[in-house]
């Protein structure tokens, strides 16, 4: 069974982003992360500004073909992700209850 490969866009020139996408871990069971830098084209960046989305206002999650931006990336990155390392366990218990929304094609 190949794993779901999940990506994450957001703008590697924000210090506090880069910080945020480096540490986050997400479960192995879910599937794999592969984070994407928004200054360099990408086919998920012209999908992403296809649908209106600025990046430099929030991070993008697409998870199963499903389009999480801004604080329902967070959201949704806090549900899968791994409660393993205090960072994590953090960021879940933080960004549990944030109302869902998301962006499908």
């Amino acid at each position: 069974m190949k794993k779901e490969e999940i990506l994450l866009v957001y703008d590697k020139d924000c210090p506090a982003c880069d910080n945020y996408c480096q540490v986050v871990r997400i479960r192995e069971s879910i599937g794999a992360l592969k984070i994407i830098n928004a200054r360099e084209s990408s086919e998920v960046l012209e999908e992403i500004t296809q649908l209106g989305l600025d990046i430099d206002q929030g991070m993008v999650l697409k998870m199963g073909g499903v389009i999480y931006y801004g604080a329902d990336a967070i959201h949704t990155l806090a549900l899968i992700s791994s409660r393993s390392g205090v960072f994590n366990r953090m960021n879940y218990w933080l960004f549990k209850s944030i109302s869902s929304g998301y962006f499908q094609r």
